[in-house]
């Protein structure tokens, strides 16, 4: 018996550090995908000297204290509502669900939307959007927030991973792109040191 509880042990320090380096390798992905897309003119938001000077994003430190597998709960009978953009104009959302989670003991809530003109599309029909803002915003992260992109979870847990959230189009370039405000609900009143971070370099 002993033996056999040594071996679950050991079984299960394999799994958590298979699991652990997965994780990693994702967000790795995801920084490198992420620098890729703005080195590129044809996908990058950047312009002229911007895009000409920009080498990577810097991020903060990979941690996965942030990434955390929230409570999800389904908006019954969501009601299509105009959410504001950065330019003045609105977007068509609707609430899809709420993800309660735990950070350092401490619980929070965040509102989850789906966007009305991407869910008629077959590429994006699951795809989920989680704007939000945090204690970080206006110093090491964009004033406006960031955002995070989801999929429509399985069962009643959803994974929000914070080390993959990353700053608004219009944040590096505002002529060009209207992006959704992060409505007041979704404000964190806590630091979120995870994801990219932001340099207060670019042309509003």
């Amino acid at each position: 018996m002993k033996k056999l509880s040594f071996l679950f042990v050991i079984f299960s320090l394999f799994l958590n550090a298979q699991t652990k380096k997965e994780n990693l390798d994702a967000i790795k992905k995801f920084q490198n995908n992420l620098n890729k897309e703005y080195l590129n003119p044809k996908e990058s938001p950047l312009r002229g000297d911007n895009l000409t000077n920009f080498k990577k994003h810097p991020f903060f430190p990979i941690d996965l204290k942030y990434r955390v597998t929230a409570k999800f709960s389904k908006t019954e009978n969501p009601i299509p509502f105009e959410l504001p953009t950065s330019s003045g104009k609105f977007k068509q959302y609707q609430e899809f669900g709420k993800a309660d989670f735990v950070i350092d003991g401490k619980s929070y809530s965040l509102t989850i939307y789906q966007s009305l003109d991407l869910m008629k599309m077959e590429k994006y029909k699951d795809y989920l959007f989680l704007p939000f803002r945090d204690e970080t915003n206006s110093k090491e992260t964009y004033g406006g927030g960031k955002y995070m992109d989801l999929r429509i979870p399985k069962s009643n847990k959803i994974v929000l991973d914070f080390n993959q959230s990353y700053q608004p189009f219009c944040a590096y370039n505002a002529f060009d792109y209207n992006c959704p405000i992060v409505p007041e609900e979704n404000k964190l009143p806590v630091r979120i040191e995870a994801g990219v971070m932001y340099e207060d370099v670019y042309h509003h």
